[in-house]
């Protein structure tokens, strides 16, 4: 299903901030891929504010991100709740690309330090330095239990049901696994991206 972001962003963004809480609540694995900003479940409220706001401002839709920032947070309490497991792959990009202020930027990638330690949760950074990459760079995708995909594009968010589409973006994540790296690796690209804003 294709849908416009400025049809789901009509009345502002806290809403669909809102309706999403549910499906975070029933995923028991929550796979996730970013090529441009942090993904949502481990945003700050100041990088998800500054974030949100401009979305808010390219798309003409009421700025509600004060609340829409109040509803991201909500959703994020899945991190700490129940058995829910999260994999989520970011480019090392993502690190660098200053979202809000010095001071939101840095809180931002310090936040990521803690999350990393979250037992339900394994991040995954692909550094710019990996040579002869098997995959390419693709837009932000999550995978929700293999049965349902959200791909985020400038003008709408696409949901993907079919088998063999869910399949191929888990096929894909599978591909960009493979380039990530991992634990005190990932920390040292975390650590050096905060040095670099600080």
């Amino acid at each position: 299903m294709y849908l416009e972001w400025k049809r789901l962003q009509r009345t502002g963004l806290r809403r669909l901030q809102e309706a999403r809480i549910p499906l975070y609540e029933r995923t028991e694995l929550h796979r996730g891929y970013a090529s441009h900003v942090v993904p949502g479940l481990f945003q700050t409220p100041a990088y998800a504010a500054a974030l949100l706001s401009s979305i808010s401002r390219f798309h003409g839709t009421p700025n509600d991100a004060e609340e829409a920032v109040d509803a991201r947070m909500a959703r994020a309490r899945v991190l700490h709740e129940g058995t829910h497991r999260f994999a989520l792959l970011v480019e090392e990009s993502v690190l660098r690309y200053q979202v809000g202020n010095s001071e939101a930027m840095a809180g931002q990638l310090g936040h990521l330090l803690s999350i990393m330690s979250l037992p339900s949760v394994s991040l995954g950074i692909i550094p710019f330095t990996t040579r002869e990459r098997s995959m390419w760079t693709l837009e932000t995708f999550d995978i929700f239990d293999d049965r349902r995909v959200h791909v985020e594009l400038l003008t709408a968010q696409v949901t993907l049901t079919a088998p063999g589409e869910v399949g191929m973006y888990v096929k894909a994540w599978a591909d960009l696994k493979e380039l990530a790296a991992y634990g005190p690796d990932a920390r040292v690209l975390v650590t050096a991206a905060l040095d670099a804003v600080r």
